[in-house]
């Protein structure tokens, strides 16, 4: 057990992230990057003991905590370059025109820091979505001290990390503010640091109440602040008529892998498959309920975690109109999530609001609706998703232009023929969407396009060149691309 932090500390621990800022501010892309890189080596350093520490708090395999935590030194590493490289700053430079009337002034615009940046763990992935995951190293990036919230649910792995992150600080002559932990496992601790008046962003990974609560503390303050929330997602599989009529087992196999895969705890598990009626999508259903009959139970993160996918699931299969289609056959441990598939009519689904709620676990369901009229107003009734796939020939694609078009309005990634699951780091990965599923659908948690939610852009009018910003001055010292009078170039100006 960990102590909570008192509201006297977070008043301390604030005041050193506000004036750690006015310093670490001014460091250089580079200093910036070479400080993440160290905490890559940090956090390699920790060995097997950060991962037992994790096995022994989440359930989680060695396999797939080791695949994670090289995920986040990945993240440290490439952020980093993405950092140094200084594209996301997203230069702009318009030179003056003294004789047009009225004289065009110098205008040379950049993004710098917003501030401290408070950044809650996440439950399910303890080392790339928490303490010195993506939202983290985006901050660092972005010039922004970080204060990170553990996750109750793995506080002991967290405070390993926040140990290699403060130990990166102090080789790399950090100020003293640049980072800090804390711990709290009621609301009090969130709400606090979220309505520090030195708290100048918010990042955070989880359910849509956590997500929600916070977005509306930041919205809510005398000066209202960005809160970057990934919430929750049932991220629809759409099944089209040509595609399920040639490939309905392989999609089945396909789906039940994606569905179970982590015991399903992944915010991008597919948690809806939508259909219209015919012998294709019974193939379809039969395929899946026997595919899912033989994936064994695993443990799910926590007794908390665990308790919600139950009453979620009993909830959704009470719900008149839904029918239970296979369960797994294998008997389920005390802490295991038993893999789940359901469905429903089209009419069912559009009349009952709780069926388009994330069940967040190892479940799907599938809807059958009578047509594709059917199917398209199933896509425009449907909230804000993460993701939406199609599973689907191009001639399905082509023959189905309003579909397409409801269902890319309501996502971040739009997938062809592919599963949701599996987040590449990249910078082309969106991982946001439209509200619920994100607070802000501009904006990415995953790819160094994350970056630019931790700054905010300034124009310079009319500067003398030595008085400005490097990445702004006419000699380009940073060798960084820029768009100059309308013109991408790495030139001097």
């Amino acid at each position: 057990m960990f102590i909570e932090t008192t509201p006297e500390q977070i008043e301390k621990i604030m005041q050193d992230a506000w004036n750690a800022f006015h310093v670490y501010r001014k460091f250089s892309l580079k200093k910036r990057a070479e400080f993440m890189r160290v905490i890559a080596v940090e956090l390699e350093s920790c060995g097997d003991t950060l991962i037992h520490t994790a096995m022994s708090e989440t359930n989680l395999p060695e396999a797939r905590l080791r695949g994670e935590r090289a995920r986040t030194i990945f993240q440290l590493n490439s952020y980093g370059t993405a950092c140094e490289k200084g594209e996301w700053l997203g230069v702009c430079i318009d030179t003056a025109i003294p004789d047009k009337t009225p004289p065009k002034p110098d205008i040379r615009k950049t993004l710098v820091p917003v501030g401290p940046v408070v950044v809650f763990g996440a439950s399910n992935f303890p080392f790339a979505y928490s303490t010195a995951g993506g939202d983290t190293a985006c901050a660092f990036a972005a010039g922004c001290p970080v204060i990170v919230k553990a996750h109750p649910a793995h506080a002991a792995t967290s405070e390993i990390v926040a140990n290699a992150i403060l130990l990166a600080a102090n080789k790399c002559n950090m100020p003293k503010g640049i980072f800090a932990h804390v711990h709290g496992a009621g609301f009090e601790t969130g709400k606090e640091l979220v309505t520090h008046r030195y708290t100048k962003a918010v990042g955070f990974t989880g359910s849509y109440a956590g997500g929600k609560q916070l977005f509306d503390w930041g919205n809510q303050r005398k000066e209202p602040i960005p809160v970057f929330a990934e919430m929750g997602s049932i991220n629809p599989v759409f099944l089209l008529p040509e595609k399920l009529k040639a490939s309905a087992a392989d999609i089945a196999q396909l789906c039940v892998g994606s569905i179970t895969l982590g015991a399903g705890q992944f915010c991008t598990n597919p948690g809806l498959i939508i259909g219209i009626e015919s012998d294709a999508l019974q193939t379809f259903i039969h395929d899946l309920g026997k595919a899912i009959q033989k994936i064994l139970p695993a443990p799910m993160l926590h007794p908390g975690i665990l308790s919600a996918y139950k009453k979620n699931k009993s909830n959704a299969l009470l719900q008149e109109g839904v029918h239970l289609v296979a369960e797994s056959e294998t008997t389920v441990k005390d802490n295991e999530g038993l893999p789940t598939v359901a469905t429903a009519s089209g009419k069912t689904f559009l009349s009952n609001p709780l069926l388009h709620q994330e069940v967040f676990g190892p479940y799907s369901i599938v809807i059958r609706c009578k047509d594709m009229k059917e199917m398209v107003e199933v896509a425009k009734n449907l909230e804000g998703q993460l993701t939406s796939t199609l599973m689907a020939t191009d001639a399905d694609v082509i023959e189905n232009d309003e579909l397409v078009e409801a269902v890319k309005n309501i996502c971040g990634r739009f997938i062809l023929n592919n599963v949701p699951t599996g987040v590449e780091v990249c910078l082309s990965m969106h991982h946001g969407g439209p509200f619920p599923s994100s607070t802000d659908s501009r904006f990415t948690s995953v790819g160094a396009d994350g970056i630019k939610r931790f700054a905010r852009p300034i124009s310079f009018q009319n500067w003398s060149n030595n008085l400005l910003p490097d990445e702004l001055k006419n000699e380009n010292p940073l060798g960084i691309w820029r768009t100059v009078n309308n013109e991408l170039t790495k030139e001097v100006v």
